[in-house]
């Protein structure tokens, strides 16, 4: 067996022993591990799935089912920044499906690629819990309200 290519350091791997004794079922501690993970590695590759996997004696497969349910795991390399629109029943009913046909356009890209220059990627999310100011998307760590075209033009031009 060779060793793998991705793999924590001792620090790490002691705080992914912490986190599993923290629950009486130590795959509780899945999902801190995972965010643990992408900061160490930058994304979530099948290759550091099944490393997580062996360090909760889990298959490859449940591990790939949690990070692919979840929206702020990354199976490829992000952006320097993340535009997360919401597709929740008021952001859509407000006008959502325009808002990211907008960014698509703009960014050149789809939902879930990132822009050539490595500057951008675009997520299309559930509920960002701000109805009353659909449509909204989240801009890295902030939250952008009431958009339109011309608002979201400009948050796009200000990121770098």
């Amino acid at each position: 067996m060779t060793a793998p290519t991705v793999a924590f350091s001792e620090a790490q791997l002691a705080e992914v022993r912490r986190l599993q004794g923290l629950y009486p079922d130590g795959r509780a501690a899945l999902l801190p591990a995972l965010h643990l993970a992408q900061e160490t590695f930058g994304h979530i590759s099948l290759e550091v799935e099944e490393y997580v996997a062996r360090l909760f004696d889990l298959t490859p497969a449940h591990v790939h089912e949690v990070v692919t349910f979840y929206t702020l795991f990354f199976r490829e390399p992000k952006g320097r920044h993340v535009v997360a629109v919401c597709h929740n029943l008021s952001c859509h009913l407000a006008g959502a499906p325009e808002i990211v046909a907008h960014v698509r356009r703009r960014l050149g890209v789809d939902v879930g690629e990132t822009t050539d220059d490595g500057r951008v990627t675009l997520q299309s999310v559930e509920c960002l819990c701000a109805c009353e100011h659909a449509p909204m998307m989240q801009v890295d760590d902030r939250y952008e309200l009431d958009l339109t075209p011309e608002k979201v033009d400009r948050i796009l031009e200000g990121l770098r």
